[in-house]
């Protein structure tokens, strides 16, 4: 299990790392995604998925760019295990989908792949490529595939340099909101 200020402590030591591929580091990414959700009037929990759907990069922390190594960190689930206990599946579900979202959009908006980084392109390939119409359909069955979809898009646009946000400490107090009080 992992506290909220053991969150902070883990940006605070591991965010400044570059985040694979990108202009911006780990930090900025979680705070431009949070701070896309918040302004796009997402709700509490969401916001706080958009803040921690990365949060297994930094658990599982596999080096600069891993994907250059045919490596896939599978980050989507490695943080799930730790915050589970203070989070429910309104959190939880859409950083556990956030990897098939990517594969889902790319199955459904021809336009979406092309507008992919680099890297995210190659982790796409790790990560089990598009979605078939059959993998698109099942996976938008999901609990939650909707919300990760949202937080999908919310991923591909953070990746701003020198992008401005509110504080680590503003989307704090957002997941203080939504995680479970005997818990935190």
């Amino acid at each position: 299990m992992i506290s909220l200020p053991e969150i902070q402590l883990l940006f605070a030591r591991l965010g400044a790392h570059q985040y694979s591929g990108e202009p911006v580091t780990q930090l900025e990414h979680a705070l431009q995604t949070a701070a896309l959700a918040e302004s796009a009037g997402a709700d509490a929990s969401l916001i706080a998925a958009s803040l921690l759907h990365d949060l297994g990069h930094l658990i599982n922390d596999q080096g600069d760019t891993p994907t250059a190594r045919g490596v896939d960190d599978v980050h989507q689930y490695a943080a799930i295990p730790f915050l589970r206990p203070l989070f429910g599946n309104d959190v939880l579900d859409p950083i556990r989908l956030h990897v098939d979202a990517k594969r889902y959009l790319c199955a459904t908006r021809p336009e979406y792949y092309d507008g992919l980084s680099a890297d995210s392109k190659r982790s796409l390939a790790l990560q089990g490529g598009v979605h078939s119409s059959d993998e698109a359909a099942r996976f938008m069955a999901q609990s939650g595939a909707d919300r990760a979809v949202s937080l999908r898009l919310w991923d591909d646009a953070a990746k701003i340099a020198g992008g401005i946000t509110p504080p680590l400490e503003h989307f704090l107090a957002v997941l203080g909101s939504v995680a479970r009080t005997e818990v935190r």
